[in-house]
This record gives C-alpha cells, structure tokens and sequence, in this order.
C-alpha cells in the first residue's frame, strides 16, 4: 500500500473540526451553533421564550451563512479556470478565518451578552469558517460524507443497516458495508470534536478556540480521497 494512503483523509479533519467548533461555539456563544446554523431557529426561539442572550447572532447566522457559501463558490469556479488549486487554497481561507475567530474569541471572551457586539463579530468570524468548509466540501468532496449535518448521516447509516438486513430489491447486490464504515467514521470523528470541545472548554475556556486553526494547518499533510479535487 502507498505510503499516502496510510495518512487520515481530509474529510475526517473536517468533521473533526466542525464537531470542536459547533460545540465551543454554542458554549461560549449563548447557544450560537457555528455549524448547523438551521438549529439556531431552534435555540433562537427559546431565546425569545427564556429572555436569553444571543437573538442577534442567531438571526444573522443563517444570511452569512449563506452569503459566505455564495462567494465560496464564486471563489472555487475562478480558481479552477485558472488551473489554481482551488480546494487547498479555500481551505486555506478557512483557517485564516479561524485563526480571526480564535483571536477574537481569546481577546475579547468570555461572552457573558451573546448580542454584545463582541460575541456577535466572533460569531460570524466561526460562521463565515464554517460555510467555507460546507462549501469546500460539497464542491470538490462530494461523494465523502458530509463533515456537519450529521442528521443525514445517521439515517444513511440506519437506512444502510437495514439493507443489509433485507436488501429492497433482488437486483441491490452491493455490499454497502464499505460506505456504512465510512459514513460511521464521520459520524465518530464528529463526535469526538464535540466532546473534546466541551473538555476543552469547562478547563481552560474561550482558549480552547487555538485547537480548530492548528487542526486546520493539518489539511496539506492530510489524503485526499481518490477521484477528489486537489
């Protein structure tokens, strides 16, 4: 086997990642996910219902999300006329946004008022990292499972398991153990950043924000897998 294939792939840093940012995010964000932005109209509502802070971030989140994923793209198809390395050079973008999330989070946290300015400005700096990375993933990783939403994933997998059960039709001969191992990978590694965030975080606070940028830097050292964009 080639030496490169014995290094992680870049899909399981991105879940990784995004597990440790979503939740240090809502830690120390009033309840802002970072991530899965469309929970946000979960915890804005209970916001509005317990009178806790955090509405105006939670409202911005999804339009910078967006907007963000817009450029991105923009970004990629002009990089790819130009025969740029258009993956590494987003994700690159994406960790100069994290380390400004990191910064801005160590100097200007904690974050007693989540619609403080503050907390508000470090919150879409996360937001704006994130949707890079959605973007990034989407465009040039397709087929790899997807590094945030992990609602999908889990039924893929429950869905997979069933198959393998009972497969639906006579003419389904693919052994989906290959994707299910995959898919499981994701979900685990997406996990383990959520837990290794709220570690971080009950111990040493806003400063647990340097993990997500020095994992970042990881990304050349990191396989890519075959057929992917470079």
């Amino acid at each position: 086997m080639p030496a490169a294939n014995s290094r992680p792939t870049l899909p399981l840093l991105l879940s990784l990642n995004a597990g440790f940012v979503d939740t240090a995010g809502f830690l120390a964000l009033q309840g802002l996910f970072t991530a899965h932005v469309t929970g946000n109209f979960v915890t804005l509502g209970a916001s509005l219902v317990f009178g806790t802070t955090g509405t105006v971030a939670k409202l911005l989140a999804l339009p910078v999300f967006c907007l963000v994923v817009i450029l991105t793209r923009l970004v990629s198809s002009g990089l790819l006329r130009l025969n740029r390395p258009a993956l590494k050079i987003i994700l690159g973008l994406k960790v100069a946004f994290l380390v400004a999330g990191a910064v801005l989070a160590i100097h200007l946290g904690p974050f007693v008022d989540g619609d403080a300015w503050q907390a508000v400005v470090t919150g879409m700096v996360l937001v704006a990292a994130i949707a890079i990375q959605n973007a990034a993933h989407r465009i040039h990783l397709g087929t790899a499972p997807p590094s945030t939403l992990m609602t999908g994933t889990t039924t893929q997998i429950m869905i997979g398991l069933a198959d393998m059960v009972h497969a639906p039709t006579v003419d389904n001969v693919s052994a989906p153990g290959a994707r299910l191992l995959a898919m499981s990978t994701n979900v685990a590694v997406f996990a383990a950043g959520c837990a290794a965030a709220a570690l971080l975080y009950a111990h040493v606070g806003v400063w647990c924000f340097v993990v997500p940028p020095v994992l970042g830097i990881a990304t050349p050292f990191l396989r890519t897998p075959a057929g992917k964009s470079p």
